[in-house]
């Protein structure tokens, strides 16, 4: 299979879907609109990219497109930790403390937040497509005094120095990546995996009545369904306007589940099974 994943190579997503797809033909892109947009025209038969981190939450670019722009399915969930390095050009080690310059995604550059402003405040921070994408214009530019923030693939593939290790400001820092497929299809990876778990997407009735969110989590409350993740988004439609974002502890196509879309389609609800698929653990 060809798999896109947001690069460059050796970002975080790189290391997760190498793990997972060890065999695979694994492409780089330079967005995660990139990805999807290669995957929905065909050109790629997966897309793997980040959908949610333990510090930063969901990653917003993702969830939608998944919801406006992309009729696309979650194939697989791979939950890898993350530890944020500090890095600098080898050329460069004797001046790393006067660093002019840090750049990283928003994201990581947001889980490293105090340990910026106590060590380099005032500092340019900026941020930059991935982490990986961070290391490599370090890389390339050793006439700058600057750093990037990102992981010791990163360092390694392009020849940086690691200055400060694990800089991020909490210990549980990790990131939920998903394997996106045009057709509703589960992953049977080699890795051990968990249960499946489903994801929906609801938008409420339009006739804006009162308990209607109260209406759709008693669907799931009085079947026993255990959720872990509710979220709006908005609708882009105007203020106040929101679909819902659900991960359901089961499978989509278990009874419980179907009866709970069942009964909130008959409350008027749009429901979108965005996929129905196992829990991937990748190590560090």
């Amino acid at each position: 299979m060809k798999i896109a994943y947001l690069g460059p190579e050796a970002s975080f997503t790189h290391h997760a879907v190498k793990s997972a797809f060890v065999n695979e033909d694994l492409i780089p892109f330079a967005t995660i609109p990139d990805c999807l947009e290669a995957l929905s025209e065909g050109k790629v038969d997966r897309a793997a990219v980040p959908l949610e981190n333990a510090l930063e939450g969901s990653v917003p670019i993702t969830v939608d497109y998944l919801f406006h722009d992309a009729d696309l399915h979650i194939t697989a969930e791979l939950v890898s930790p993350i530890e944020q390095h500090l890095m600098v050009h080898p050329d460069n080690l004797s001046r790393w403390q006067d660093v002019e310059k840090i750049l990283s995604h928003s994201h990581a550059l947001a889980q490293c937040h105090k340990y910026l402003y106590y060590r380099f405040r005032g500092r340019e921070l900026e941020p930059v497509t991935s982490t990986a994408a961070a290391a490599k214009y370090v890389g390339e530019h050793s006439e700058e005094n600057i750093a990037a923030i990102g992981n010791s693939l990163a360092a390694h593939t392009y020849g940086l120095k690691i200055v400060e290790e694990n800089i991020h400001d909490f210990h549980f820092n990790h990131t939920r990546f998903v394997v996106l497929s045009r057709d509703p299809v589960t992953e049977n990876l080699t890795l051990d995996g968990s249960d499946a778990k489903a994801t929906l997407m609801i938008t409420l009735p339009s006739d804006d009545r009162p308990g209607a969110l109260h209406q759709v989590l008693s669907a799931f409350a009085w079947r026993q369904l255990s959720l872990s993740k509710i979220e709006s988004r908005p609708l882009k439609t105007g203020l106040g306007n929101y679909f819902f974002i659900l991960d359901v502890e089961q499978s989509a196509d278990s009874i419980l589940v179907q009866g709970a879309i069942e009964e909130l389609e008959a409350l008027g609800c749009k429901v979108k099974i965005l996929g129905s698929y196992k829990k991937y653990p990748i190590q560090s």
